[in-house]
């Protein structure tokens, strides 16, 4: 294979995770891509690697700051931390974001382009392995999802990106941008084919894999957002009948460090606390209380101190949907206030403290809390937590499946599924007592309050057009009259937020729907392709 690639080749050949039980991470030394993909184990190796590039990057800085100044740019986030320089998170917060100047985004196009290169890299050479017909399937199924989940998630950031499916030598990477449409259709075509391949479940040491139903459940999403309804909805169902998923019983239990692989989950980023792998959970660190007290724990040990970077942490407008619907359980289970109980660890945080003067809001994201058992047992906190963190589940078909229903006119079926996710958390149903328009907007406020914090809720307003006024929903929650911007600023009595005034009150005031429907290209990858790739709108 004589061609130069990406900048990914030396770092693809070192293993890892995909679960808790197939963690490896050995070094294959100076061996190259010319003799590599001889065996099921340098395969599998390779594919295992894929995993984490794609959902939690080694590098704290590639992937997962990126996906946190997204919710920051949303009505759900602050930056939150208001002790320590914000210029990583102020371009998406404050929509201040230019070519030159993306904070925390400015890696996301590079990073996704080096990981959609090695599963490139990874499908050619798996389909001319010597390995068995069953495992070929399963490593070129996996390859093929991961490489649409990467372009899902430059196409969602970024509009029209270029189309790279083969490894390319270095005349080749100078590539105009495709149209969202056609990187769409790319990404169905793996996933189509990736369901083809791939089995329906794993177990044992190869539980956490991608299944069959992961493709169907992403190939879901992306017809949800193109606004293809009938195969949203044939592919939702598809996962609630047939994948044999179920509700978890108890919300939270969908993100306990004792639950991995659950029977709601499709698919979860798998993590380990071996401290020799680097294969935690960094957002625990990254969203993380600032400034913990440990007076409120009743061993005194420093080892129940977690002290987070204290990023991204909820607003008292996303905690306002929750009241308004008494929704006690997802409130509890997505939101802490500081001096409240940690929900579900109530034993040994009572009343979880940290120092309010570098927190906007006094509150943290409880999704991606650890709880004080789990920290006593680690070696270190930071880059350690073995918290896996849902990429796909159930109930997200469920709200795929209302939304598309109800845009084929099918509004008693779209009530159902809301409804039956509304009974998982013990709220009164709804069915009945919302018609016509509303019933959609039931249906988003469902999302917003069952899938805060798990990546979706800027897709989310920037896809969702309100009826109202024929505009992305994004538009009348931000710019100087968005509803969000006017609460903050004229009607928010929340103490903390109005007192801690070192971020701005003001957040998304400079919302500009001309432009700020995705971001720009970063600069220097306009540079870099000599001018080929062309920037978006008003940029």
């Amino acid at each position: 294979m004589k061609k130069i690639f990406l900048s990914i080749i030396t770092l693809c050949i070192i293993s890892s995770s995909c679960s808790d039980e197939f963690i490896v991470h050995d070094e294959r030394g100076t061996q190259t891509l010319d003799n590599y993909f001889s065996t099921s184990e340098e395969c599998q190796t390779f594919v295992n690697d894929l995993y984490k590039r794609a959902f939690l990057h080694y590098d704290w800085y590639q992937l997962i700051p990126g996906r946190l100044a997204n919710e920051t740019a949303t009505d759900d986030a602050w930056m939150g931390n208001t002790g320590q320089d914000a210029s990583g998170f102020i371009p998406a917060a404050q929509y201040l974001m230019t070519p030159n100047r993306m904070g925390y985004l400015s890696d996301l196009f590079k990073t996704r382009y080096e990981n959609i290169g090695a599963c490139n890299v990874a499908i050619v050479g798996i389909e001319k392995a010597p390995i068995s017909d069953a495992l070929k399937n399963q490593y070129l199924g996996e390859a093929l999802f991961l490489r649409a989940y990467n372009y899902y998630d430059l196409v969602n950031n970024f509009g029209g990106v270029p189309l790279v499916l083969n490894p390319l030598s270095t005349s080749e990477l100078k590539l105009e941008r495709a149209t969202k449409e056609a990187v769409y259709a790319s990404i169905e075509a793996d996933l189509l084919k990736a369901a083809d391949l791939l089995k329906p479940s794993y177990s044992g040491a190869d539980k956490g894999r991608v299944t069959k139903w992961a493709s169907y459940a992403l190939l879901a999403r992306v017809s949800l957002f193109q606004e293809k309804w009938e195969n949203a909805k044939t592919y939702a169902n598809k996962v609630i009948t047939e994948g044999g998923f179920t509700l978890e019983s108890n919300f939270l239990n969908i993100w306990s460090v004792n639950n991995h692989n659950g029977v709601e989950t499709i698919l979860e980023a798998q993590t380990s606390s071996d401290s020799s792998k680097q294969l935690g959970n960094i957002m625990s660190t990254f969203t993380g209380a600032r400034g913990e007290s440990k007076d409120n724990f009743p061993s005194q040990s420093a080892a129940d101190v977690m002290d987070g970077w204290g990023w991204c942490v909820p607003t008292s407008d996303l905690e306002n949907v929750y009241l308004s619907e008494n929704d006690v359980i997802r409130r509890r289970s997505t939101i802490t206030k500081s001096g409240d109980a940690a929900y579900g660890d109530e034993v040994n945080n009572p009343t979880h403290i940290w120092d309010l003067k570098q927190s906007k809001s006094g509150r943290i994201i409880r999704k991606y809390y650890i709880p004080i058992a789990t920290r006593r047992t680690l070696v270190s906190t930071y880059g350690n937590a073995p918290l896996n963190v849902p990429v796909l589940r159930l109930a997200e078909m469920y709200l795929t499946r209302a939304e598309a229903n109800f845009h084929l006119g099918n509004l008693a079926l779209a009530m159902d599924d809301v409804d039956l996710i509304r009974n998982r958390v013990h709220l009164t149903p709804k069915k009945g007592l919302v018609s016509g328009n509303n019933i959609l907007k039931a249906i988003w406020k469902e999302r917003r309050m069952e899938l805060a914090f798990e990546g979706l809720r800027l897709f989310d307003i920037r896809r969702e057009i309100d009826p109202d006024t024929n505009k992305p929903v994004i538009a009348t929650l931000m710019g100087p009259t968005g509803s969000f911007v006017l609460y903050n600023t004229t009607l928010s009595t929340d103490k903390n937020e109005t007192s801690n005034l070192k971020e701005l009150q003001d957040k998304g005031i400079h919302f500009d729907i001309s432009k700020n429907l995705v971001w720009p290209i970063p600069q220097s990858e306009i540079d870099r392709s000599g001018g080929v790739i062309k920037q978006n709108p008003n940029y």
